[in-house]
């Protein structure tokens, strides 16, 4: 079999997991590595956040236009170091990616402009606040391989334009995508020490980036490595996001178009060779629709073919990893020794060297199954009938999993009343697997499909803490009223102020009025 990386000594050797040609090789860092470039990082970050947000935009810009000039050299990089096709790359990479760096740059100064908060009470009608958002100051990001330009290049602009330095590490299974993402930044002339790539070996990383002195950690990958990482952030009360996965849902009315349900099913389904977290793995269709939906699925699936991408001319590639190749096959054994109906389409030519697995639609899946309950993360899907949109919901929830869902139907009112019952992160109308590369809406699960946001204002929020400022405005105010020295009349006077503001007995409320004026005239004497 083929694997996508050979690990020596110090170098990381990449392999395209399609062919089994050797593509590259990167020198692996050291722990020691790592803590220079966090050091060198806070010193380069307190520069960077000095600066103001349209001047880190124009760097941001520069590295979009050396993205979008690069595009091809760059889908080729990807196709080759992840095995899916060069379509895949530059429409869920690329492209996406582009439309990031250009929405972050153009939206962090108003999402993030300092916000002015209305004043709570008349008691405190002295006081005026508002609220900063301040760069947390370098942050960590471990990044999948399963899309390994675009997720961390949304997170490293984000990161970037809201005034943090940045330390990333790729997959060791994508490499050379890692590489072409730092070419990326690096044509941004950032001022040196502010981005920082490392090939840390991934069963060291997480604890490694935890311990470096890093202030926040973006992880994306697995249940429960995230879990791992977690319990460890915890000790050191470091901030972590994480995103883990998914089960997702697709639910198909009985009033849906077809044809467009069924094509979005593939595109979800098997783009990617189906190593989509947010990718359809369970379909529930209604029963009415179900015979149509599913010889219209196996028709259409039995037409793509499958292999390396050497001219434009396949429709899904390889696998990224043997591991997951091999999860894949247990998946579908398990479900076929437990009694479901197994369709595999005949589009594997057998001469592949990669690691590929052809396409394929399971039938008759329960809740016992492993690609129920699991995530297979590879070109498979379920499909199972319902009786009713009740049945649909509670059967898409059933799940320890909830990052993303959809809902097909012609109409809205129903698919908007379904969206409101999901448990899931996103919920997509006739249409999956694209939330992601809007900019504008933030990402992320529910359940154990991780814990915070991306993208977005949330994303761009999660990027920065939290300042308030309080301000007193009133001249010649010696002290609060319930400052020293303390009295009955001091009691009096701030128990008036709650008469004076809720109670309904009006004698209580003019009485707390003159209570509460007598102690606030106190405020202005220095006795």
């Amino acid at each position: 079999m083929i694997e996508s990386i050979v690990e020596t000594e110090k170098m990381f050797r990449s392999i395209n997991p399609a062919t089994g040609e050797v593509i590259g090789s990167t020198k692996k860092n050291s722990i020691e590595e790592l803590l220079d470039a966090v050091k060198s990082a806070k010193a380069a970050q307190k520069l960077w956040a000095a600066k103001s947000f349209s001047e880190r935009a124009k760097h941001l810009f520069t590295i979009r236009d050396y993205l979008v000039a690069h595009a091809d050299e760059i889908s080729e990089i990807i196709s080759k170091d992840s095995g899916k096709t060069r379509v895949d790359a530059i429409s869920t990479e690329v492209l996406s990616s582009a439309m990031a760096i250009t929405y972050y740059a153009k939206n962090a100064e108003s999402v993030l402009q300092r916000k002015k908060l209305s004043g709570g009470s008349i008691l405190t009608i002295n006081k005026r606040s508002y609220v900063d958002r301040v760069p947390y100051g370098v942050i960590g990001i471990i990044s999948p391989w399963n899309y390994p330009f675009a997720i961390p290049f949304h997170e490293v602009a984000m990161a970037l334009i809201t005034g943090n330095a940045v330390i990333l590490k790729t997959a060791t299974q994508t490499l050379e995508v890692g590489k072409a993402l730092k070419a990326c930044i690096d044509a941004g002339n950032l001022p040196h020490g502010l981005f920082h790539f490392l090939n840390i070996p991934g069963n060291i990383a997480g604890d490694a980036f935890i311990e470096s002195g890093i202030d926040k950690l973006f992880f994306t990958g697995s249940v429960p490595v995230g879990k791992q990482l977690m319990k460890k952030a915890s000790e050191k009360l470091l901030p972590i996001s994480l995103e883990l996965g998914g089960n997702d849902a697709m639910i198909v009315c009985d009033d849906a178009n077809i044809y467009r349900a069924v094509s979005g099913a593939i595109w979800a389904g098997y783009s990617n060779a189906g190593q989509s977290c947010a990718g359809v793995e369970r379909i529930y269709v209604d029963e009415k629709i179900y015979d149509s939906f599913v010889t219209l699925l196996k028709k259409k699936l039995s037409e793509m073919n499958i292999g390396a991408d050497t001219n434009f001319n396949v429709a899904v590639g390889s696998l990224t990893t043997e591991k997951q190749l091999e999860t894949v096959k247990k998946h579908v054994a398990d479900a076929r020794e437990k009694g479901a109906t197994i369709f595999t389409a005949n589009n594997t030519a057998s001469e592949q060297k990669g690691l590929f697995h052809p396409l394929t639609v399971i039938e008759d899946a329960t809740n016992e199954m492993l690609v129920q309950r699991e995530e297979t993360f590879g070109p498979v899907v379920t499909a199972t009938k319902f009786h009713s949109v009740e049945e649909a919901i509670k059967l898409a929830n059933d799940s320890s999993l909830g990052l993303t869902a959809s809902v097909w139907t012609k109409n809205k009112t129903k698919a908007h009343r379904i969206a409101a019952q999901l448990e899931v992160g996103s919920v997509m109308i006739n249409d999956h697997l694209m939330s992601h590369g809007l900019a504008e809406t933030p990402w992320g699960g529910w359940k154990e499909s991780g814990y915070g946001r991306t993208h977005g204002y949330l994303g761009l929020e999660a990027m920065t803490q939290p300042r308030v400022v309080i301000d007193d405005i009133i001249p010649g105010l010696q002290k609060n009223m319930w400052w020293h020295p303390h009295s009955k009349q001091v009691y009096d006077g701030l128990k008036g102020g709650m008469h004076f503001l809720y109670s309904k007995n009006l004698s209580l409320r003019f009485t707390g009025m003159i209570n509460l004026v007598k102690v606030f005239l106190r405020s202005f004497r220095r006795n």
